[in-house]
């Protein structure tokens, strides 16, 4: 069972450590100021590894409340830290992604995966920062469908599966599923093995994969009721269609992150405004486990 969580928060600029015993809050890295976003933690080298959206164009001309945030530049970055907030690494530098999302990672393997949003891709590179490889590549639409937001990895089937979450409250979000490694022959930009498991979808966003039980779990931040949502599916074989997903909980302040510890029997979401929350899987309970007045919350990750 997980004993805390690690939670990033991009406006505070904060990676903060919630021990779940007591519910206390300590800041284990600071000054991350390139919009933090996915989150992977290794417990054997004790080591976290996140994902950076990078620095957004702004319009001088514009008042804040009318501004659009632009994350297209590509200055996202991948870095990394011990779990107790020393020895700052860059696996990759501002540049080498446009924008990084949600984080997963085949540890055993010593490999990193991630969605670039802006970038439109799904790729991977190794913990050292070797052997960066793009694994799926979109066409531009320009109705933001093309955009890459989740992941979740099962190194075991050889499978990969990410988000698309589509235009804001757009209700074109899917969910996509491929193997690991590109087929013989093809590219990320061309592939015949990606299945669709999901469409018209509100809002996906972040993915958590349950192998030993076969189901997906997913944020969703698109329109009420079936968006601000966190959801399960079991998982469907080869070339089958998803489930209709079962809604666990509602009323998120436009959730993101996600963390499920199956063996307590909770799923841990994080929203953009800045609340976490506790939702039991059997239906029982849903609470608030923490609040950060003023700041906003994206990735989360058990230890």
């Amino acid at each position: 069972m997980f004993q805390a969580l690690l939670v990033l928060n991009p406006a505070g600029g904060t990676i903060d450590r919630i021990d779940l015993a007591d519910l206390s809050v300590r800041t284990i890295v600071d000054n991350v100021r390139s919009f933090p976003d996915g989150i992977a933690y290794d417990p054997v080298a004790g080591r976290i590894y996140w994902t950076n959206m990078g620095v957004p164009d702004l319009d001088p001309d514009l008042p804040p409340a009318e501004n659009t945030v632009d994350f297209s530049p590509k200055n996202g970055s991948l870095e990394s830290v011990t779990i107790e907030g020393t020895d700052r690494r860059v696996v990759l530098p501002v540049g080498a992604l446009t924008t990084g999302k949600q984080l997963d990672a085949d540890f055993a393997a010593g490999q990193l995966f991630w969605s670039d949003r802006e970038g439109r891709r799904v790729s991977r590179v190794a913990v050292d920062g070797t052997g960066l490889t793009d694994l799926v590549v979109n066409p531009v639409t320009g109705d933001k469908t093309d955009e890459c937001v989740g992941i979740a990895v099962d190194p075991a089937a050889n499978t990969l599966y990410w988000t698309q979450k589509g235009p804001t409250k757009g209700g074109r979000g899917r969910i996509f599923r491929a193997n690991l490694v590109v087929p013989e022959g093809q590219t990320a930009q061309h592939r015949t093995d990606i299945d669709v498991l999901w469409e018209n979808l509100p809002e996906p966003v972040d993915l958590w994969i349950d192998t030993a039980n076969h189901y997906l779990y997913w944020t969703d931040r698109g329109a009420e009721p079936a968006g601000n949502t966190l959801n399960r599916a079991p998982i469907p074989g080869r070339r089958e269609s998803g489930w209709e997903p079962e809604i666990l909980a509602r009323g998120f302040g436009e959730a993101v992150g996600l963390a499920v510890d199956p063996e307590a029997g909770i799923a841990y979401v994080t929203g953009l405004d800045g609340v976490l929350r506790a939702v039991a899987l059997d239906g029982s309970s849903d609470s608030v486990i923490a609040k950060f007045e003023g700041q906003s919350l994206t990735g989360i990750v058990g230890i």
